[in-house]
């Protein structure tokens, strides 16, 4: 999950506010404007939706262990 927190932040590692694909996310979300969200702005949000935020960040750390070479998704093999 930190390799993926590392490679969202890209850029903006020490200043994660700044960055447009977390403002994106962010605005997406809770539907504040991405222009406005300021660092306490953003840490508020963070805060209040934790559970969503770090449930997303491990089904999206869980994403490349789910495809293949071609990037499409593994077919579960059923038990029939």
């Amino acid at each position: 999950m930190l390799t993926l927190l590392w490679r969202l932040g890209r850029g903006y590692l020490f200043r994660p506010w700044a960055s447009p694909y977390l403002r994106w996310r962010i605005e997406t979300y809770s539907g504040l404007e991405a222009d406005e969200i300021t660092f306490s702005g953003f840490w508020k949000e963070v805060w209040r939706s934790r559970r969503p935020f770090f449930g997303y960040l491990k089904w999206a750390a869980d994403m490349p262990k789910n495809t293949n070479r071609r990037g499409t998704q593994r077919r579960r093999r059923s038990n029939a």
